[in-house]
């Protein structure tokens, strides 16, 4: 019975998540446009974001660069430290960090207003009021975070990688000319663009889990706090099976 209602509720979700991202999707392409909800979720989700991606991708840059010097020393091929941090950083970690980043800073604040929005009915005020609640709650948040995402993650590409040079170059005394001429060799830019792809898939999951979570809110204080954890543990599951799959496909 147990396994019979887990299946059921699964199926349920899925459907349920299914249908919320086809009525994003349309909402996305047809007017009314509010624009002015679609700036201020790109405000949130992708400048206030900005902080902790530099934060992040800049000593994510430099531990790779520690761990792949002290390993490449002992072959004296010190200089593919650049080839390793511009790889690693490109194709996976820029991208799925990030990912998590939004899901974790961004992701929540969305879970959490709308699920506040859902017990005190105010979701419920906007279809008296006669707005579309999709339209007006969920699509500026999709369109803000599939754009924000890809940025995020160019911004912690370019600094993960400056990370790297600082330490490869400064700390260990690795040739400049070295350094940027195999990550030039090894780093393409298809290596650049599927790391973009993966991170617009990445900030739509997070959107969608988000809010996803937030309309489905149970109702008091309690059910918005686990309409938030949720949330994060959700879209953070779906960004790591997502990347595995984009891995294969694009790779």
């Amino acid at each position: 019975m147990r396994v019979g209602r887990a299946i059921i509720s699964i199926s349920a979700g899925v459907g349920r998540i299914s249908i919320l991202f086809w009525k994003a999707f349309l909402g996305s392409l047809s007017p009314p446009f509010y624009v002015g909800e679609f700036i201020s979720q790109t405000s949130r989700i992708g400048a206030d974001s900005i902080p902790v991606v530099l934060l992040m991708a800049s000593f994510t840059g430099m531990v790779l660069a520690v761990q792949s010097y002290y390993q490449f020393y002992k072959l004296t091929a010190e200089v593919y430290v650049g080839a390793v941090v511009g790889l690693s950083m490109v194709r996976e970690l820029g991208p799925v960090l990030t990912g998590l980043i939004v899901a974790g800073r961004a992701g929540s604040a969305m879970a959490a207003e709308i699920g506040a929005m859902r017990i005190t009915d105010q979701i419920d005020a906007l279809v008296t009021l006669g707005y579309d609640p999709i339209r007006f709650l969920v699509v500026p948040r999709f369109l803000g975070s599939t754009l924000m995402t890809p940025i995020l993650t160019a911004i912690a590409d370019v600094v993960g990688i400056g990370g790297g040079y600082l330490m490869g170059v400064h700390v260990f005394g690795i040739n400049p000319g070295h350094f940027m001429a195999k990550m030039r060799a090894f780093v393409t830019p298809w290596d650049l663009a599927s790391g973009l792809v993966k991170s617009f898939f990445f900030g739509a999951i997070v959107a969608l889990a988000s809010c996803y979570c937030g309309i489905y809110a149970s109702s008091g204080a309690r059910g918005v706090g686990k309409a938030t954890t949720r949330a994060v543990v959700l879209s953070s599951v779906l960004i790591i099976l997502c990347d595995y799959f984009l891995t294969l496909i694009l790779f």
